[in-house]
């Protein structure tokens, strides 16, 4: 048995295969990723930077966005695969150090076409998107029968200001799992929850609800009558009101008293609830095979796959988007995103000292603004007692000029 899984180990690693990867660590990116060039675009430039605070300045270097209220639209192409019969695995990190209020934060998969923008048709589109308060979600749409479907789940993202990994792993048994820092947040049947496909079962067109199917599970109680002190108005005049005394019945009208609500007004009466002898339930409507269904098993498969890309819109820029992997491997992306904490530790440690710096000059500039400010009133109060006796002083001169 131990030589079975040993066996079974080794025939992993050999087809374990990394498609690509890229984690920006030197300026080589420069030669693969290509910026688009579509037409009538205005598109933002990426920095090859860590951010203002990282865990190791040059480790946690990628490209970051740097103009407000831009497209971006950056790919690289790579020697195409197909994941048929095997597994898919898309990862990418993204830091929103900018405290992003509304931009895109996701990738794309695209297969071999010649020019990528924000038009082009794509594989998959992956990752956070967030807009205010009401818009925090991972993105999972796939492009099938050429229509992209958008997930029927609701997943949200992290919306802190930390570098934080995404992964969604596409499987050949057609499901699905996304990860967030390497612990699972969703997962599924692709055909469950996309709406690839028409529904398995649809309502019976010929069928209809019986005319004497009663379904009120209670009814009025036919036996029930009204009481006959019942009725009375809602409102009466209000007895304890007195006509003014200044109140002049030729110049004002007949006087009459105000309506109050009536306390023993016990609105519309109606026959007390009882159980309904005929009830027979909720009708439910017959449901019968959809013809227009058609069993497909490989929703899962992507025959090209050939190129990721960054095409977002932001407003607030400032985000760094990092270590993309592409493979068949689960635990060889989890390995890259377990870094993820020491990453986090790193930037929390270095943005609190940051900040610390800058409370203590803030502290500084204001108790040394508070210095000036006494500095000057001392100087005034000096000048004020050291005039001698007669002597005008500046203050008093002025009102002189006045005069």
């Amino acid at each position: 048995m131990r030589t079975l899984a040993v066996l079974f180990a080794a025939f992993l690693a050999v087809n374990a295969k990394v498609y690509f990867e890229e984690g920006f660590k030197d300026d080589s990116w420069q030669k693969t990723w290509v910026q688009s060039e579509h037409k009538g675009v205005e598109y933002g430039k990426f920095v090859h930077t860590a951010g203002k605070f990282y865990n190791d300045a040059e480790t946690d270097k990628g490209l970051q966005t740097s103009q407000d209220a831009r497209f971006y639209a950056l790919s690289n192409k790579f020697t195409p695969f197909s994941n048929k019969d095997d597994t898919l695995v898309i990862q990418f990190s993204v830091k929103h150090e900018q405290n992003i209020d509304c931009g895109g934060g996701y990738l794309k998969v695209f297969d071999c076409s010649k020019d990528l923008h924000g038009e082009t048709p794509y594989l998959v589109m992956f990752g956070p998107d967030i807009c205010g308060p009401g818009t925090k979600k991972v993105h999972v749409i796939f492009s099938y029968k050429g229509k992209n479907h958008l997930i029927n789940k609701d997943i949200r993202c992290k919306d802190d200001v930390f570098t934080h990994f995404y992964t969604l792993v596409v499987r050949a048994d057609n499901t699905y799992e996304v990860l967030i820092d390497n612990e699972k947040v969703e997962s599924g049947s692709l055909e469950d929850d996309w709406d690839f496909l028409p529904p398995k079962k649809v309502k019976d067109p010929e069928a209809k609800k019986p005319e004497d199917w009663d379904d009120r599970a209670t009814i009025p109680d036919p036996d029930d009558t009204k009481p006959e002190d019942w009725d009375k108005p809602e409102h009466i005049p209000d007895p304890d009101a007195t006509k003014p005394d200044d109140w002049d019945d030729e110049m004002d009208g007949e006087w009459e008293p105000p309506m109050i609500d009536n306390p023993e007004y016990k609105g519309e009466w109606k026959p007390k609830q009882i159980d309904n002898p005929a009830y027979k339930g909720v009708w439910v409507h017959p449901e019968i095979d959809n013809p227009e269904y058609v069993e497909d098993n490989s929703l899962y498969l992507r025959e090209e796959v050939c190129a990721v890309g960054i095409d977002v819109w932001q407003v607030k820029s400032g985000t760094i988007f990092d270590n993309f992997m592409v493979t068949n491997d689960l635990e060889e992306a989890k390995k890259v995103a377990a870094s993820v904490k020491e990453t986090q530790e790193g930037e929390k440690k270095v943005k609190d000292a940051q900040e610390a710096e800058e409370r203590k000059k803030a502290e500084e500039e204001a108790a040394a603004e508070e210095a000036a400010k006494d500095d000057e009133d001392e100087d005034d109060d000096d000048d004020a007692d050291n005039a001698l006796p007669g002597e005008a002083t500046e203050l008093e001169d002025e009102g002189h000029d006045e005069l």
